[in-house]
């Protein structure tokens, strides 16, 4: 009889238990609601995407100088995400033979932290 009041108590406990909050900001559970992929194999290609966690990328890259000695891609994007702290940034850049230059920007809540920029620069 024990046996059946404990077990009784835990189904009931655990049908009790709230079901599990799906949060903007959970990656791991984003659906994908646009999706754009377009490589000419000629050289150029673009793409973009957005998640359910207000995740953003766009990129385009295009290959300059074709067929001479200084030939190299010259790509631009930009991407957005929120950061666990809630602010949204936003990274615009351009990677070409000067390397790869990053501008951040950051919605309401303040200061970009050192980690994030250290981590897209670094």
């Amino acid at each position: 009889m024990k046996v059946i009041v404990a077990l009784c108590l835990l189904v009931s406990i655990a049908l009790a238990a709230p079901p599990p909050v799906y949060r903007g900001t959970d990656s791991q559970n984003a659906d994908i609601l646009r999706f754009e992929n377009d490589n000419t194999g000629t050289g150029s290609y673009n793409y973009a995407y957005e998640q359910t966690d207000g995740t953003k990328q766009e990129q385009e890259g295009k290959l300059v100088n074709v067929g001479l000695e200084d030939e190299h891609l010259v790509v631009k994007g930009r991407f957005t995400f929120i950061g666990d702290d809630g602010v949204t940034y936003v990274v615009t850049y351009i990677a070409d033979e000067n390397g790869y230059q990053p501008e951040i920007e950051q919605g309401p809540g303040g200061a970009v932290p050192d980690a994030v920029v250290a981590s897209l620069l670094g």
